[in-house]
C-alpha cells in the first residue's frame, strides 16, 4: 500500500501543473484577443469615428422626423357594454393592420394613415371590484383558492369587469382630438341596442332617486313626529303615531343614512350615464419612447460600427481560408 503513495503524489503534481498551464494559456489567449481588438480599433479609428458621426446624424434626423405619439383615453363602459367595447377595438385593430383607410374615414377619422396601432387594457382596481358587489368578493375568494391571486386579477374574465379601461392610440406624428379621438369615441357610442338600454337605465335611475327621496321624506316625518312627541310639544290626536321603548328607532336612522348614500351614488351614476362608453379623461400627443423610438441616435452608430466589424472579419476570414486552400493545393 505504501508504494502507491509517491505515485499518487506525482500524479497530483502533474495534474496541478497541467491545470495551471491551461489557465495560463487561457489568460494568454485573452490578452492576445484583447490586443488584437485594441489594434483593430486604433488602426481603423478614422473609419469608426466617421461611422459613429454618420450614425448619430442619421439617428438624430430620424428621431426628429419619425416621432410616434401615444394618445390615451380612460373610459367607463356603461350598461354592461364591456364586451361590446372590446369587440369594437378588436375590429379597429384588424382594420388598422389591413390599412383599410376607407373604413377609418367612414367612421370620421380624418388622418387614417397616421394611425399605426390601437389597444385597450383594463385599469386593475381590485378594491373597487370587491366593493362594487359582495358577490364579486366571494367569486374572487373562490377563484383564488385554485390559483395565484395576482394572475387572477389580471385574467381576461376578471379584468373585463373593472370599471375603468384605457384605450391607447398610436400615431405617426401629432394629431388633434377632433381628427382622431372624438370620431373614435363617436364610433364607439354608435349602437342602437345599447342606446335603447341607456334610455331605460336612465329612467330607472331617475325613478329610483325619486322613490328614495320620498322614503327619506317619510322617515323625516316619522322622526319629527317622534321628536315632538318626546318633547311634549305636540298636541295628542287620534292620528298620532305612538312609540314605545321597543321601537327600532336606530334601524330607521340607519335606513335613512343608507338611502341618502344610495341617492348620492345614483346621482353619480346618472351623471356618467350620458354615454354608452363614457370618456373620463383624454391625454393626447405624448411622445412614445418605448422600444427604439427616440433612441436611433444611439442605436445607429453601434449598428454601423458592428456592420463594419462584421465586413472586416468576413474579409479576413475569407483571405485566411483562401490562403489555406492554396497551400493545400501546392
Amino acid at each position: 500500500m505504501s508504494t502507491n503513495v509517491p505515485n499518487n503524489q506525482d500524479d497530483q503534481e502533474i495534474d496541478l501543473m497541467q491545470i495551471s498551464r491551461k489557465i495560463g494559456n487561457i489568460f494568454q489567449d485573452f490578452n492576445t484577443f484583447l490586443f488584437r481588438c485594441i489594434r483593430f480599433f486604433v488602426k481603423n479609428a478614422v473609419v469608426i469615428l466617421i461611422l459613429f458621426v454618420l450614425g448619430f446624424g442619421v439617428g438624430m434626423f430620424l428621431d426628429s422626423t419619425k416621432k410616434t405619439y401615444n394618445h390615451e383615453i380612460i373610459v367607463t363602459p356603461n350598461f354592461g357594454s364591456t364586451d361590446y367595447l372590446y369587440s369594437k377595438i378588436d375590429l379597429l385593430t384588424a382594420k388598422i393592420n389591413e390599412r383599410d383607410t376607407a373604413f377609418l374615414k367612414s367612421i370620421g377619422i380624418q388622418e387614417p394613415t397616421k394611425i399605426t396601432k390601437i389597444t385597450i387594457e383594463p385599469i386593475v382596481d381590485v378594491y373597487g371590484f370587491i366593493n362594487n358587489s359582495e358577490q364579486n368578493f366571494e367569486l374572487l375568494k373562490l377563484m383564488s383558492e385554485d390559483g395565484d391571486l395576482k394572475s387572477i386579477v389580471k385574467e381576461t374574465t376578471t379584468s373585463k369587469n373593472y370599471a375603468f379601461h384605457t384605450i391607447t392610440l398610436l400615431t405617426k406624428g401629432i394629431t388633434e382630438s377632433k381628427k382622431g379621438i372624438q370620431p373614435l369615441l363617436n364610433y364607439l357610442n354608435t349602437s342602437d341596442y345599447y342606446n335603447r338600454i341607456q334610455k331605460v337605465s336612465v329612467k330607472n335611475i331617475q325613478q329610483k332617486i325619486k322613490t328614495n327621496d320620498a322614503i327619506v321624506s317619510q322617515i323625516d316625518g316619522i322622526l319629527n313626529e317622534f321628536s315632538n312627541s318626546a318633547s311634549g310639544n305636540h298636541q295628542k290626536s287620534d292620528k298620532l303615531v305612538y312609540y314605545n321603548e321597543n321601537t327600532q328607532l336606530n334601524d330607521v336612522i340607519k335606513t335613512k343614512e343608507s338611502l341618502i348614500k344610495e341617492i348620492g351614488n345614483l346621482k353619480v351614476a346618472l351623471l356618467s350615464s350620458d354615454k354608452i362608453i363614457k370618456d373620463n379623461s383624454t391625454t393626447i400627443n405624448k411622445e412614445n419612447t418605448t422600444s427604439i423610438n427616440g433612441k436611433l441616435k444611439l442605436i445607429l452608430p453601434l449598428v454601423f460600427i458592428l456592420i463594419f466589424i462584421f465586413i472586416r472579419f468576413f474579409i479576413a476570414f475569407y483571405k485566411k481560408q483562401s490562403l489555406k486552400a492554396q497551400q493545400i493545393k501546392a
